[in-house]
């Protein structure tokens, strides 16, 4: 059984730690104004990865809050993988170069697959393809618009050209702590056979164990709004994957 790995997440827009719900901007909630402390406190409390997401750079389509990310890459011993504004080997590179250990590509993959595949090519497994989906189709440009593309059939192409991480959201349960979609998840692991991270909705100790036992695979949860909101500490997250 492969490892599972719970990543804490850190979602920056001006700056701050905020969280939205259901990607929507004006439904902002701000729980901390230093992302380097937020990340501090998941690394002395045993966080092995921190997700972060640039929320202004989802939405400009550029790097916005790489600052924060390049701190806590380069000043604390912890992982991170970092998404949000990425649109270009240059922004890929001026990641992995200064510490970062995986960068998200999500939109992109949608809008400019050359980038993509050329990606996969130069930096391998350091890459993941962010899916968000809306009714299991690709949302893009953080959230705000929905293609004509199924996750899967995506997933699929990519991992043909060396994906070999998926990160996959299901817009739906994204902030309602309302349990993720794990029956989508599994199978989009069991689809392509790579792994896959579960990202939006998880709100108790329970879900994260039913991802992890499910046979298909599941290889982390992404946790954001239930740590924030106090629903569990990541020292117990952490205690009942392991």
């Amino acid at each position: 059984m492969r490892k599972f790995t719970l990543y804490p997440a850190i979602d920056m827009r001006g700056g701050k730690c905020v969280r939205l719900l259901q990607g929507d901007y004006s439904q902002e909630t701000v729980y901390g104004d230093s992302p380097f402390d937020m990340a501090k406190t998941f690394a002395e409390n045993g966080a092995e990865w921190i997700h972060m997401v640039d929320l202004d750079g989802a939405k400009a389509g550029v790097k916005v809050n790489h600052e924060h990310v390049l701190r806590v890459a380069k000043e604390l011993d912890v992982k991170v993988q970092i998404g949000g504004g990425i649109r270009s080997m240059e922004d890929v590179a001026s990641y992995l170069d200064q510490g970062v250990d995986r960068v998200i590509i999500g939109s992109a993959a949608v809008s400019n697959r050359n980038f993509v595949e050329d990606a996969l090519k130069e930096y391998g497994s350091r890459i993941a393809i962010g899916l968000d989906a809306r009714d299991g189709f690709v949302a893009t440009h953080g959230w705000i618009e929905t293609s004509e593309l199924k996750a899967g059939d995506l997933a699929l192409e990519l991992a043909e050209k060396g994906a070999e991480t998926f990160i996959f959201t299901d817009i739906s349960k994204d902030g309602m702590l309302q349990g993720p979609n794990t029956e989508a998840i599994a199978e989009l692991a069991a689809l392509t056979g790579k792994e896959v991270i579960a990202s939006g909705g998880v709100s108790s100790i329970h879900d994260l164990i039913q991802l992890k036992e499910d046979e298909r695979s599941i290889a982390g949860a992404i946790i954001g709004k239930a740590l924030y909101t106090g629903k569990f500490t990541l020292p117990e997250a952490l205690r009942s994957v392991k």
